[in-house]
């Protein structure tokens, strides 16, 4: 594994176990209050960052063994699962997070260099190097913990994530943070 992956894996690590503990310091109640983003509760946010991790999985299959595997089925079954787990307790949830993150986790560590190369897609979208599977993985709990409005800020962020290069949209959507 490259200098670079180990520690976009570290930083994850970091900026994951700090998400887990903070949704463990939340109540049932609290965790169906509204986030950050529009239409969504704290619910809906975690949920999502699980099945993230779970999509961002099934791309890392994808690159070690070259067999095409969707990160989601379709959209709107992505949406649905959102939906069907927003409403579980703060337990249910810390623990689907940290979880799902720690098989995306694995998986990482398992690919060699030849299949960090191998091209993957997200639903219809255009292929990209899954190399860059961990940034974006670390952009979503970053981001996405920043958005549960609990009181985690730019200023919180690993190091790693708030120096490191991004592209579009990536880039954009934590410039948006920052202002938060």
């Amino acid at each position: 594994m490259t200098t670079e992956r180990a520690e976009l894996l570290s930083a994850l690590q970091v900026a994951t176990n700090r998400l887990v503990a903070a949704v463990g310091r939340l109540t049932d109640d609290e965790v169906r209050r509204p986030s950050l983003l529009p239409g969504w509760t704290r619910g809906h946010l975690l949920t999502h960052v699980a099945r993230n991790a779970d999509a961002m999985r099934n791309l890392l299959d994808w690159a070690r063994t070259g067999i095409e595997t969707p990160a989601y089925v379709r959209a709107e079954a992505r949406d649905a699962d959102i939906e069907a787990g927003a409403g579980r307790s703060a337990d249910d949830l810390r623990d689907d997070v940290a979880e799902s993150a720690e098989a995306f986790a694995a998986e990482a560590e398992s690919l060699t260099d030849a299949a960090w190369r191998t091209e993957v897609r997200v639903l219809d979208g255009p292929l990209f190097s899954a190399a860059l599977l961990l940034p974006r993985r670390l952009t979503e709990v970053e981001l996405h913990h920043t958005d549960l409005d609990i009181g985690y800020k730019a200023a919180d962020w690993t190091g790693k994530f708030a120096r490191m290069e991004l592209p579009e949209p990536m880039r954009s959507w934590r410039e948006e943070r920052k202002r938060w």
